[in-house]
């Protein structure tokens, strides 16, 4: 199960470049249901991804670069790319207790100057409770347009 929210962002962290960082490529075969190819920096896989918003089924599967490439070929829409840094959510919000994470994704290509943030849970009520930090803007988890599924489309 993943349960996340997505956020837009004021302005990005003067030490980004302090935290890891992944290299990220992805591109649908499906967007309804949501089945996704993606390449993170040196791994493949292929994802089902059920419905929803706030929650969904979430279901990963190992590929190899020749079956990436292979599916890749099939996507409908354009490419994602993006670059993925993981940020502790301390970073933000010294006193935080939680352990969480900030998944900042800077799109490239057609979808620059995107940025959102996402933050996944371990359940849905500390999804829903979530107070966000000061450099958080808009809560667009529930908008479909911020989905990567509906970004891969093209206008």
């Amino acid at each position: 199960m993943e349960i996340e929210r997505k956020f837009t962002i004021r302005e990005l962290p003067d030490d980004l470049d302090s935290y890891p960082c992944h290299l990220i490529e992805q591109a649908y075969l499906n967007t309804d249901p949501v089945i996704r190819v993606r390449k993170e920096d040196d791994v493949y896989y292929l994802t089902y991804k059920g419905s929803g918003m706030l929650a969904r089924e979430e279901y990963n599967l190992p590929l190899n670069q020749d079956a990436y490439r292979h599916l890749l070929d099939k996507a409908d829409g354009r490419i994602i790319t993006k670059k993925r840094y993981v940020i502790p959510l301390k970073r933000f919000r010294p006193n935080d207790q939680e352990g969480l994470s900030v998944e900042l994704d800077i799109f490239e290509g057609e979808l620059a100057p995107l940025i959102i943030a996402e933050i996944e849970f371990p359940s849905k009520e500390a999804a829903e409770t979530f107070v966000p930090p000061e450099i958080f803007s808009e809560d667009v988890t529930f908008d479909p347009r911020y989905h990567n599924s509906n970004l891969s489309k093209k206008p």
